[in-house]
């Protein structure tokens, strides 16, 4: 009897009871399955595992903390990814690393055995129809299960939708409508969407469809044009099979602009019905909620998100910006929870990135008493009971906020640095990673991943992360060469990949422009102390950080950080941290 398997399972050693659960439940549904427990004695460990890939019609890959650093894992996701035979699952809510996070992942994050979840039906559905194959879709075992698991038949890229109002200022309506359909979209289970950032690394180029297609392993593709002008809109939208470049479904929707939300809803629906797909009841009225009913407050809110999104991380005025647009959307709708959120989490970087006497707290405590699904606020509140010490509490907070919203940004950007305040480097560099992959202008993630790399001893990864930070960090500072806090990031970007004389000219640069600027000190005297070995010129460059810093959690960050490692016994550093401490109230010696 041969030992082919359908399904070969890769994961991580701590994941072995959920890998062992996976395999029974495959099992059950027909599928033959190996795992490496079935290892024979007699041969040797790489043979078999080469051989059982190569025959393996699907690999499906559980991704965790620990599988991600896993090199036998991510070899054997990149002979599966090669060969076309890769399904992936996460199980701690962690995304893929790249390049597999480019890849759709079913989501088993507190997966307790519930084949109707729409996690197991995306993994189901993938690893059927690699084994089983269209011809076969129709067999007796699907036949059974059609009523309890709904495979997944599609999948699609949302193209950004063009602007074509003929003014740039509106393109956050038209970015807006595009991320909210993919949103709406993500919510069917019998269908897979690419990432945002994914998508919105066409715009601009006119693509041909097709060929988006099939770099990206969609089945379709959906196009649309926005012209918005005074309170009319116009949308166009086409959804387009990737194989043919025929339309499936097109249309034109001219109405005024308080028809917005219905339009949306109209091209979601349409698009589940061209693809011949059944949109479950609780699917439906995720799509129809939309957060506000006032469509001058949701407009506020696209001009508030947009500025988050695409504005240049780390500028002050970027955060009071969308702080000011916040509020003017909950003016128009004080019960707009996303709007409070929103608000809270720019406080509360303005708070802690720049010394402002901002209080995120009553914005995101407002924000859970309208709606207490809404990831931000966690985060929010974490942060509070982290800088009074309360690490047990604030990470329960974080990793309910992970819960509640995997794939935010957001989330993943404040759970990687609380880890990173706690020395948990190993751990934070996932959050760090999955944040990097979300938003394709975040250099503040790639930074961070510069500083966790370099402490574990990691060339490659440190190579990799200091080859992004300077391609996000070169695109800002082409269009803000005053933006300092790219600057600074961008030196040590620089001096890592070799280039020493133009890093000591962009920290020359940062420091005559904006001396004051204490997150840019702060980076800048990492980049001294860790790759110039100049500590005199760091412990220099940190004083006026100590002297005004007023965030006990940047205290904190100071003092995890291993950037600092070669001057954190210099008594000058000392003192200067034990004055900000006293200054701050804060306990003589690290929590």
């Amino acid at each position: 009897m041969s030992d082919t398997r359908d399904v070969f399972i890769s994961y991580a050693r701590r994941s072995e009871d959920e890998a062992h659960r996976i395999a029974e439940f495959l099992r059950g549904d027909g599928f033959t399955v190996w795992r490496d427990d079935e290892l024979p004695a007699h041969r040797a460990y790489s043979d078999v595992i080469e051989e059982r890939l190569r025959s393996a019609k699907a690999v499906l890959v559980l991704w965790s903390a620990e599988s991600t650093r896993s090199h036998w894992v991510r070899a054997e996701a990149d002979s599966a990814r090669e060969a076309g035979t890769l399904v992936q699952a996460t199980l701690d809510g962690i995304l893929p690393p790249m390049p597999f996070n480019q890849i759709q992942c079913a989501d088993l994050k507190g997966w307790n055995g519930d084949t109707t979840c729409a996690g197991w039906q995306k993994l189901e559905g993938s690893v059927g129809s690699l084994v089983r194959g269209t011809s076969d879709q129709q067999d007796s075992a699907t036949t059974q299960n059609s009523a309890r698991s709904q495979a997944v038949r599609a999948s699609i890229c949302v193209l950004p939708f063009v602007n074509m109002s003929g003014e740039p200022e509106q393109e956050y309506f038209s970015d807006g409508i595009s991320e909210d359909i993919t949103t709406d979209l993500s919510k069917v289970s019998a269908l897979e969407v690419v990432a945002r950032n994914t998508a919105f690394s066409f715009k601009g180029q006119n693509p041909n469809v097709m060929d988006v297609a099939k770099q990206l392993s969609v089945t379709h593709v959906l196009e649309g044009s926005v012209r918005k002008a005074g309170s009319r809109v116009r949308i166009n939208a086409q959804l387009i099979d990737g194989s043919t470049g025929k339309h499936l479904w097109a249309d034109r929707f001219d109405r005024d602009l308080v028809d917005i939300f219905e339009i949306q809803d109209e091209i979601s629906k349409s698009i589940v019905d061209a693809l011949k797909l059944k949109l479950l009841p609780t699917e439906k009225t995720a799509i129809e909620a939309r957060g506000t009913s006032s469509v001058d407050a949701y407009n506020t809110f696209l001009m508030a998100r947009q500025q988050l999104i695409s504005g240049d991380l780390g500028n002050p005025r970027l955060e009071q910006t969308v702080v000011r647009l916040c509020d003017q959307a909950i003016l128009l709708d004080p019960d707009y929870a996303e709007a409070w959120a929103l608000k809270a989490l720019s406080q509360l970087r303005l708070r802690l990135w720049h010394a402002t006497d901002d209080d995120p707290l009553p914005a995101a405590e407002r924000a859970m008493q309208l709606n207490p699904d809404l990831a931000i606020p966690y985060c929010i509140k974490a942060n509070y009971l982290d800088g009074e010490g309360r690490a047990e509490e604030a990470e329960e907070l974080i990793q309910k906020a992970l819960r509640l919203n995997p794939d935010s940004w957001e989330v993943n950007q404040e759970a990687s640095r609380l880890m990173f305040r706690h020395g948990r480097t190993r751990d934070c560099v996932a959050a760090f990673e999955k944040s990097a992959s979300l938003l394709d202008n975040d250099w503040r993630s790639p930074m961070m991943l510069m500083t966790c790399y370099q402490s574990l001893g990691d060339k490659d990864g440190l190579r990799r992360a200091a080859k992004m930070t300077l391609e996000r960090t070169e695109r800002v500072v082409t269009r803000d060469p005053t933006n300092v806090a790219a600057l600074a990031a961008g030196s040590g970007a620089l001096i890592r990949l070799g280039d020493e004389d133009r890093a000591r000219e962009w920290i020359h640069r940062a420091l005559l422009l904006d001396p004051d600027n204490l997150n840019m000190r702060y980076n800048i005297a990492c980049t001294l102390a860790v790759d110039f070995g100049d500590n005199e010129q760091a412990i220099e460059t940190l004083r006026l950080f100590f002297e005004r810093i007023n965030s006990s959690v940047w205290m904190r960050h100071a003092e995890a950080d291993p950037d600092f490692d070669s001057i954190r016994d210099d008594p000058r550093f000392q003192e200067m941290l034990s004055h900000a401490k006293q200054r701050l109230n804060l306990p003589a010696a690290a929590e």
